[in-house]
């Protein structure tokens, strides 16, 4: 009698089992994934403005603000120090930098990377974390490594360099940049010439792989709606000077520059003659940071982080070239990094490929 119950409270749990659970149990499930949700425009309150044209009487620059918040539908008007947000004379004059987000506000800000500044990356090579520690990372010459590794962002940095007789490890400078995100990536690297001439441009801008022109003159500016993100490389200076912008991700200015025969003489660098080592000084300023990323300078924003540098030595050195090493400047395989890369549109989840 007991066993006949049992039999029968078994075959009404049975019936009573969802048929789609069986199948999906089976393996036989045929229920077809969901699309893909298409990405969202991403948009940077800070610049989401609408130039209009100079105050009549001053000639001062104007914006209408058309970001959410208290700023919303408001027009700033550029300080009388500073009239212009693209100065021609970038060296001597201050820039306008127009915010419209949070702060709404109007200032006058130098438009070029300050290497005593929280992201700077300068010399050989010099960083400024988030945290304000100042360190160096030597890398290696002909070598890159990952400077920032972030779910929706990767920037990598290739290191030249040079080794004199009797050292035991290279003497490096940052001579090209990438930045990886959503499906898209920017490349911008200092071209190797023998001697430094302030007058030529030595910059050279890809996007997507493809070399593209940055303007000299008008607004000096070569710009791109990825359906996503507004995406701008402007002209800074007359030349090897930019500021770049990715929407809602990051803005940095960078300037090619050499390396001195007075650095030369005073680190005992020994450099061949027939090169300048024309490398980059750098200011990276983050807009969404996850509190996971990686990589030689985008730890150092994780809340929290404590620099393992050691302090009040004239060369504080961060180790770790095994763990931010890349096989190449656009990848994004290195032992930490945490970066993936959207697939394309139309593309299922099988459609990721490697950067």
């Amino acid at each position: 009698m007991g066993k006949s119950i049992l039999l029968v409270a078994f075959l009404l749990i049975f019936i009573s089992v969802n048929p789609t659970d069986v199948r999906a149990a089976s393996g036989n499930d045929t229920k077809k994934p969901p699309a893909p949700v298409p990405a969202k425009p991403v948009v940077d309150d800070a610049t989401n403005y609408d130039v209009l044209t100079p105050e009549p009487e001053t000639g001062r620059n104007r914006a209408f603000c058309k970001s959410n918040g208290a700023c919303n539908q408001k027009v700033l008007t550029c300080p009388a120090e500073c009239p212009e947000r693209k100065p021609k004379k970038n060296k001597k004059q201050k820039g306008c930098f127009i915010h419209c987000g949070s702060k709404c506000e109007a200032t006058c800000k130098w438009r070029r990377a300050k290497c005593n500044g929280y992201g700077a990356l300068c010399y050989d090579p010099r960083f400024i974390g988030g945290d304000g520690v100042m360190f160096y990372f030597h890398g290696g010459k002909g070598r890159s490594f990952a400077l920032v590794s972030d779910t929706n962002l990767q920037i990598n940095a290739h290191f030249i360099g040079n080794r004199p007789s009797g050292r035991t490890r290279d003497y490096t400078w940052v001579q090209s940049v990438t930045v990886m995100f959503d499906t898209h990536m920017l490349t911008i690297s200092a071209k190797k010439v023998a001697q430094w001439d302030e007058s030529v441009d030595v910059l050279l801008v890809k996007w997507d792989g493809q070399e593209i022109t940055v303007p000299f003159h008008g607004d000096a500016e070569w710009k791109t709606n990825t359906g996503v993100r507004l995406v701008s490389v402007e002209r800074t200076d007359d030349t090897n000077s930019v500021r770049v912008s990715v929407g809602g991700l990051v803005e940095f200015d960078l300037k090619a520059v050499p390396v001195t025969k007075e650095d030369d003489k005073a680190h005992n660098y020994q450099l061949p003659s027939n090169d300048a080592f024309a490398h980059f000084e750098t200011q990276f300023r983050f807009r969404d940071l996850s509190d996971e990323v990686e990589g030689i300078l985008g730890k150092t924003y994780r809340p929290g982080y404590v620099s393992p540098v050691k302090r009040g030595v004239a060369m504080p050195i961060m180790g770790g070239e095994d763990k931010y090493e890349v096989p190449y400047l656009t990848s994004a395989a290195c032992n930490v990094c945490i970066f993936q890369k959207k697939p394309a549109a139309g593309a299922g989840a099988g459609g990721l490929a490697d950067v």
